[in-house]
């Protein structure tokens, strides 16, 4: 029966097989999925609303200014690094901080740490300068698409003229390729205006407090370059050349270089495009291969397909913007505002949630070299962490600035957050994912050992001991509640510094005992024996010690125990199952008037963790429909005013959208405890549903049919070896088998 069940599945697939290559793009013999991209009617004519291109490293937004076609250009390591003047002097340190709370004055506090970003602009990511194309005599549009699974966009004219652009995915420069022209189109390149224009205003976020001269243009025949100092070493440069094969035609390409950082190139953009020149036929079939290779490392299939794109977008976004040897994803990845001013928040690393929930969906997607650009980044800032612990913290060990730059040195802000005792256990979380999920031992001895181990002897010299005999932080946090005021400060260790103490010195306990140093070992879980159970009472995870949850609020600090970091999880027990989702009731019962998209997007992952897909498809759907631009960029405030949330502003930022990508996952696969489970939350309404070569955690590589209602059928690669724990939903038991590398097993339904 086993067989002839095999040979029927088999058919079925050889005929939907069948039916997606009659969908084939003729003219590219590739599959069309116009259905998961971006397609409008018009050029998109506001920044955050444009057509975002990316390699990792360099980043085009593509939008309409002025009647032209403006290719804004950004590049991630493309920053102003000066050096914070108020972090040098004697009263910076987390001691001055703790006397300041406990004298019920933090004037001085403000002072030194929080009023500076209101004075001084930088540190700051900058923009970098734009291609603008005159189109206006072009006529009507009538189409502008954004093809994920190609990174290619393509803008058509009524009049039959076509634009392609892409940013090369396989080398480091931009292309664009216009073809039935009626007429020549001439190409200009914008610089920054970081000299004010006369009679202009300056504003708090003007470029023109950062105190440089406008850089040089130089134009010549079909070529035009442009070079930009920076604060310091740091400098760019813009290298832009095309030309008219015929009448009908334009083509060209541009790279953008940096000197000064770490990830600047030996050569500059202007000998890049002198050098390994490429048509742009044979740079568009390079690019379109890797992105091929991209897409089939992890593929999903939804009846829904508000979900199913929105997924689809998120993980564009995601290749778009993590690449290896390229700075992580930032608050904007590669697309800084264009809009003449330094981006929100600086564009800088916020390590209170905004890093972290951008590299949630990486692991599970089976994109673990994308996820290793965070650990490879966070490795190499490792040394300016040590120093800034035992400069503020004045201990041994390692913690790192929750709001830094991108050599990982402190910017300053609300002085809770961007000062957290604790933002390194977060951080060390995905050190414990990278090695989970690839079960890497190599990257486990070399990396992610030695790195928690210093969080945790960190935790270890800045506790004190209480009253009770317990640990606990002289001085605590949770991610901005309270604001910036003195009581954001508790005398008490708050329950989201707590989970990042009681979940570092688990992994680093865990991570011991697999390298086989077990006194090391057993000295962490010693440690983590002498800090208190997280605080809990009728509302569930309470934010301090006799401190629950007093309005809404848009940061899920106090219930980090549950999701990411499961040290709280449904599978053990009624009891762990009851306060969680007393805790996750209690916050949606305080209102959405605080929440901001990521809330709604973060809250689908809890929601997957309980099992409650209709839940989770609710939460991301209102995340899709009133908190993203048309372009999908998460947008923070309610686009819709329809009372999703009380803010209406519309900042970009990308933790949202990588938390979105993470809950969909969330919601087909589930491994964090141990165990595989398929398909464990997705609504009931779900009928159909798929997914091929998602990650489970042992190096599992898993593909799931879910079909009229209920699992028809499992596979499971195992690519390391070892011991595969699934829950099996045609047995209703957890059963174990031993692997080896590179096996595959099958399961089955089986009908009378």
């Amino acid at each position: 029966m086993k067989d002839s069940l095999f040979k029927m599945n088999s058919m079925c697939r050889l005929i939907m097989l069948l039916l997606v290559l009659s969908l084939v793009d003729e003219a590219s013999g590739k599959q069309v999925f116009k259905e998961h991209g971006l397609h409008f009617l018009r050029i998109p004519t506001r920044w955050d609303e444009a057509i975002p291109l990316g390699n990792g490293i360099s980043g085009t937004l593509i939008w309409q200014k002025d009647g032209n076609l403006r290719l804004a250009l950004d590049r991630a390591d493309l920053w102003d690094l000066r050096p914070v003047k108020e972090f040098s002097g004697s009263d910076y340190s987390y001691k001055f901080v703790c006397d300041a709370v406990e004298k019920g004055n933090i004037q001085p506090v403000y002072d030194i740490i929080d009023a500076r970003t209101g004075k001084d602009i930088a540190p700051t990511k900058i923009p970098a300068g734009a291609i603008e194309i005159p189109v206006a005599k072009l006529g009507e549009v009538e189409s502008v698409d954004l093809d994920v699974h190609t990174a290619v966009c393509t803008i058509t004219w009524k009049n039959g003229a076509v634009g392609r652009f892409f940013n090369s995915a396989v080398d480091k420069r931009g292309y664009f390729h216009f073809s039935n022209l009626p007429d020549t189109l001439s190409v200009n390149l914008r610089s920054p205006g970081f000299e004010l224009a006369e009679g202009e205003k300056e504003s708090r976020n003007s470029l023109s407090r950062l105190g440089y001269k406008n850089g040089k243009i130089v134009r010549g025949t079909g070529e035009i370059s442009y070079r930009q100092k920076a604060y310091g070493n740091v400098s760019y440069e813009i290298a832009l050349r095309w030309n008219t094969p015929d009448a009908q035609t334009l083509e060209g390409s541009y790279c953008l270089t940096t000197t000064g950082t770490w990830y600047s190139e030996p050569v500059s953009a202007g000998k890049i495009m002198r050098t390994g020149v490429k048509e742009f036929s044979t740079a568009y079939k390079e690019h379109v291969a890797w992105w091929e290779a991209y897409w089939n490392r992890c593929e999903i299939s939804l009846p829904d397909s508000v979900l199913e794109r929105q997924w689809y977008l998120e993980m564009y976004k995601f290749g778009s913007s993590s690449r290896k040897d390229a700075p992580p994803i930032c608050l904007q990845a590669v697309w800084t505002a264009d809009n003449g001013q330094t981006p929100p928040w600086r564009g800088d690393f916020h390590n209170d949630l905004n890093t972290q929930l951008s590299y949630w969906p990486g692991y599970a997607s089976n994109h673990l070299e994308e996820s290793e650009v965070f650990t490879d980044w966070l490795w190499r800032i490792k040394d300016n962490s040590e120093a800034f612990t035992r400069r503020f913290f004045g201990v041994e060990g390692m913690n790192v600035p929750c709001i830094a730059t991108l050599e990982g040195r402190n910017i300053g802000g609300w002085n809770q957050y961007s000062h957290s005792p604790t933002a390194g256990g977060w951080l060390a979380h995905h050190f414990y994912l990278q090695w989970k999920y690839s079960a890497d031992n190599v990257f486990l001895k070399e990396r992610a050992y030695p790195w928690v181990k210093e969080v945790a002897r960190y935790f270890e010299n800045v506790s004190v001991k209480g009253k009770n005999g317990k640990r606990k932080l002289p001085l605590s946090s949770s991610p901005e509640i309270n604001d910036n005021r003195i009581d954001a400060w508790f005398k008490e260790t708050t329950n989201y510094d707590l989970a990042c103490i009681l979940f570092t010195y688990k992994a680093a306990a865990e991570m011991a005992e697999s390298l086989g140093l077990s006194d090391e070992a057993k000295h962490w879980n010693g440690q983590r024996s002498e800090w208190p159970d997280l605080a809990r009472d009728a509302t569930g995870l309470t934010i301090a010690p006799g401190y629950p949850l007093r309005y809404t609020h848009r940061h899920l600090s106090n219930m980090l125990a549950i999701h990411p970091l499961g040290l709280l999880d449904v599978s053990q027990g009624k009891e762990a199952e009851h306060l969680i989702k007393r805790s996750i009731h209690h916050f949606e019962e305080m209102g959405t008037g605080g929440w901001v998209g990521y809330t709604y997007a973060w809250l689908a992952n809890l929601q997957a963790r309980v099992f409650d897909g209709d839940a989770a498809a609710r939460s991301l759907h209102i995340f899709a429909k009133a908190f993203c631009s048309p372009n999908s960029f998460h947008l923070n405030g309610d686009q819709l005013r329809k009372g999703y949330s009380g803010f209406t502003y519309r900042p970009f930022t990308l933790e949202g959208n990588f938390a979105c990508a993470s809950a969909i996952q969330e919601m087909l696969l589930q491994s964090h405890t141990g165990t595989i489970r398929v398909f464990p939350a997705i609504p009931e309404s779900w009928r159909n549903a798929s997914f091929r070569n998602m990650r489970a955690m042992g190096a599992f590589i898993v593909s799931a049919d879910y079909k009229d209602g209920k699992v028809n059928r499992i596979v499971v690669r195992s690519e390391k070896g070892g011991k595969l724990r699934i829950f099996n939903p045609f047995t209703n038991k957890v059963e174990e088998k031993e692997m080896g590398i590179g096996q595959v097993i099958e399961m089955f339904q089986f009908n009378e």
